[in-house]
């Protein structure tokens, strides 16, 4: 398998010394300025879009107005984050757009990228200029004097982002590694070409699991906007809810209603379209398993993938993800992405990783602290704790903090 990730295993940096924000160097024409209110976000949707047409990139698509757009409508509210939209303009022309925000944290300030938990990659849109990494500089310079963070995150930044190269010349610590599995679709001139590269046994258990199913009843569908979308997605995310918690893994992403309201009017796209795309595997009209994917300029990414516990046994999840495949041959699309973290199965069907990093800057003490002891140490500690902890253990616990999530 290729591999864009020059090592699999998570690396972190040494400590760095505390950021100084380097001085200005982008050229005299650029113009900075914070958005930090609603309405000002809402007034940029025109110049977003058109500078997302020109410059965006398929790995950008959380970086889409319209997928921010949603995310503000549930996850901004007075008790959360605050708008912190960096743009940049030239003789008046929008030229760039950083989606941050500032939130408390543990008694600090943090600045971070807009749209978490349900964007997978965080990165700045920057139109063609002459040198992107000075206005990249510039643009840091200002947004860290205007907001005055005491730790600047940044997770889930690609390898290939553009924000990459400031990160890595400002000395930010690598606070987290993961891989993301894709596909190449046009590495293959169609899809039973694209097969042949899984052996010969494994072609045929996968064409035996599809008759079987196939006689069964199973259809494939699909849908885009609508009613039909929201309530599917709604019904996928509760059933991931319920194969996670039968695993005894706690997802306070999942957990937290606001993130199937969300997907939910998203999905249905009624106002501004985040092209979500719904694939389903049904049988007599219930779904046993959905697939949620957001398409981007060539690129499709499967962002919750669920199927009914009932129907496990029969290869519901792995008939599905093939038939989606599939369907992406079909629709000519360039990248079929599965997102980070690598889990097994999706390395069997991948034709490489990417790396995706979290990042972290600290800017006064204790964001140094922050970063060092609960990012880098702390966080990945209580994790492997968690995740060594009996099966029958974390369900318990897992269904205790979504009881909590679910009433507050």
């Amino acid at each position: 398998m290729r591999s864009t990730s020059a090592a699999l295993k998570p690396r972190v940096a040494e400590a760095a010394p505390l950021a100084e924000p380097p001085p200005p160097t982008a050229p005299a024409p650029y113009q900075f300025e914070i958005v930090g209110t609603r309405a000002g976000f809402d007034a940029l949707a025109p110049e977003w879009d058109a500078l997302f047409a020109r410059a965006g990139h398929s790995a950008q698509l959380f970086q889409q107005f319209n997928w921010n757009w949603h995310w503000c409508n549930h996850y901004l509210d007075a008790a959360g984050p605050s708008l912190a939209v960096l743009t940049v303009r030239r003789a008046g022309s929008l030229v760039a757009v950083w989606p941050l925000v500032t939130e408390r944290v543990a008694g600090l300030k943090r600045l971070t990228w807009m749209g978490a938990p349900v964007s997978q990659y965080g990165d700045v849109l920057v139109d063609t200029v002459e040198d992107p990494l000075a206005l990249l500089r510039a643009g840091w310079a200002h947004v860290v004097a205007a907001t005055k963070p005491d730790v600047v995150d940044l997770p889930r930044v690609r390898a290939d982002a553009t924000i990459a190269p400031l990160l890595v010349e400002l000395g930010a610590l690598q606070t987290r590694l993961q891989q993301a599995p894709y596909l190449d679709l046009k590495s293959a001139l169609d899809f039973p070409a694209y097969m042949q590269r899984h052996s010969a046994k494994s072609r045929k258990k996968s064409r035996a699991a599809a008759r079987k199913l196939t006689e069964q009843g199973a259809q494939f569908t699909q849908s885009t906007g609508g009613d039909v979308s929201r309530t599917a997605v709604a019904a996928a995310i509760v059933s991931k809810r319920e194969q996670l918690l039968e695993r005894g893994i706690i997802s306070p992403a999942l957990a937290d209603p606001r993130m199937q309201r969300f997907f939910a009017d998203a999905a249905a796209g009624n106002q501004r379209p985040a092209q979500i795309v719904v694939y389903a595997l049904e049988f007599g009209g219930e779904k046993a398993a959905t697939d949620v994917l957001i398409d981007c300029k060539g690129r499709i990414a499967t962002h919750i993938f669920a199927y009914e516990t009932k129907y496990a046994k029969e290869r519901v999840g792995a008939y599905l993800l093939e038939r989606t495949i599939e369907q992406a041959f079909a629709d000519g699309r360039d990248t079929f992405d599965l997102l980070a973290p690598a889990d097994d199965y999706k390395l069997r069907w991948a034709d490489g990783t990417v790396d995706v990093i979290d990042w972290a800057v600290p800017i006064s003490p204790k964001g140094r602290a922050y970063a060092r002891i609960y990012l880098r140490t702390l966080r990945p500690m209580l994790k492997s704790v968690i995740n060594a902890m009996p099966a029958s253990v974390n369900r318990l616990l897992a269904a205790a903090y979504a009881r909590r999530k679910s009433v507050s």
